[in-house]
């Protein structure tokens, strides 16, 4: 038996190499010789996932959500460079973890971003899950010199807040981007703005009451507003782009800055060299903090299943709430649940969820062993 554990992170309690770690050491306790492949969609934990598989970790400096200097992370292999919201800027990085929807920014992934280019990369690659605010980039753009002003012509700080503020913007002191493939990778389809748009969606994830939501909306018509009245003509148009609402906006700001949009989680395996790994296995093991409906929509797990075809693939997840009905509808053989095993809260207990993904990991060593020798 050759196994490839691959999973994605189970996201509140474990980063997707410890998951990895874990299951492998559940699958050796029954003898079972694997690999571990932690993977990631674009969201929180890609850099982690790169770092394991053989990219370097390289420091920045930059603003956290709400302006207080942070160490982040990038990581680089060769010429690509992977920066991510979450480590930058994103909820992580608010003081006390306390939610502050109309202040916080992406002011410090610009920075992260301007400093990735200093080492001179072909492809810069843009993580954007785990974002604490909603600004439409504005907070981005900034660091790239864009400059926004009020009505009064004074210099706006970004944020959701100061959205609606935006009278003007001048470009006249922008970074001129090199030539480098600014890489997009996210499985958000949301546009900028509307009932379907950044704020409407996710602004109460981050904090943001109905009044609050309205005037990030409002805020994000007036930025694509002032930015197509100053020489951006397509600024409508990529703020309609299935994805411009993905990170509260950072998509439609990447677009402006010529970013190409790609599916997260097939540019992930690409990058991480699935594949490659999968070709040598005869089961793959995945999972990730939730197994629902959207699973079978684009999700990790579900890319991962259709990709390994035709090994068989196992997912575990913290919850299960798919019927076996289901299962090899989404191209799994087989689904273990954290839950089935506690009836304790596993996402806020990184130790039990440890635990519990030994012993599950141990069962799966079991049970393909009994199924590959033909006794059950």
């Amino acid at each position: 038996m050759r196994v490839l554990v691959a999973p994605d992170k189970f996201k509140g309690s474990l980063k997707a190499a410890e998951v990895a770690r874990r299951l492998a050491e559940g699958l050796a306790r029954a003898g079972v010789d694997s690999t571990e492949l932690p993977l990631a969609d674009g969201g929180d934990g890609s850099v982690d996932a790169a770092v394991a598989a053989g990219f370097s970790r390289v420091a920045c400096t930059v603003a956290g959500a709400v302006g207080t200097p942070r160490r982040a992370t990038m990581a680089l292999r060769g010429d690509t460079v992977i920066v991510e919201v979450a480590d930058t800027c994103g909820l992580a990085t608010l003081p006390g973890g306390r939610m502050q929807p109309m202040e916080a920014s992406s002011l410090g992934f610009g920075q992260a971003i301007r400093q990735a280019l200093r080492l001179s990369p072909r492809r810069v690659v843009l993580a954007l899950g785990g974002s604490a605010g909603t600004d439409g980039g504005m907070g981005l753009l900034t660091a790239f010199g864009f400059r926004f002003t009020d009505q009064a012509g004074r210099i706006l700080p970004p944020s959701g807040r100061a959205l609606l503020d935006i009278a003007s913007v001048d470009t006249s002191t922008a970074v001129r981007l090199p030539s480098v493939d600014l890489v997009l990778a996210s499985d958000v389809t949301n546009p900028l703005t509307g009932p379907d748009g950044a704020a409407a969606v996710y602004g109460p994830q981050k904090g943001a009451d109905p009044a609050q939501v309205q005037r990030l909306d409002q805020g994000l018509h007036r930025i694509v507003e002032v930015l197509a009245r100053n020489g951006f003509a397509k600024a409508a148009r990529f703020a309609a782009s299935p994805g411009a609402g993905s990170a509260g906006g950072l998509g439609f700001a990447a677009l402006l800055l010529g970013a190409r949009m790609t599916s997260g989680a097939e540019f992930f395996l690409d990058l991480l060299d699935f594949d490659r790994h999968c070709a040598q296995a005869d089961l793959v093991v995945t999972g990730e903090g939730s197994f629902d409906a959207q699973s079978q929509h684009g999700k990790l797990p579900a890319v991962v299943a259709r990709r390994a075809g035709p090994v068989p693939v196992v997912t575990v997840a913290g919850r299960n709430e798919v019927p076996r009905s289901r299962w090899s509808r989404t191209g799994f053989v087989d689904v273990y649940a954290l839950t089935d095993y506690t009836d304790r809260d596993t996402a806020r207990d990184p130790s039990l969820t440890a635990e519990l993904l030994v012993r599950i990991g141990r069962e799966i060593g079991h049970s393909r062993l009994l199924d590959s020798a033909g006794v059950r």
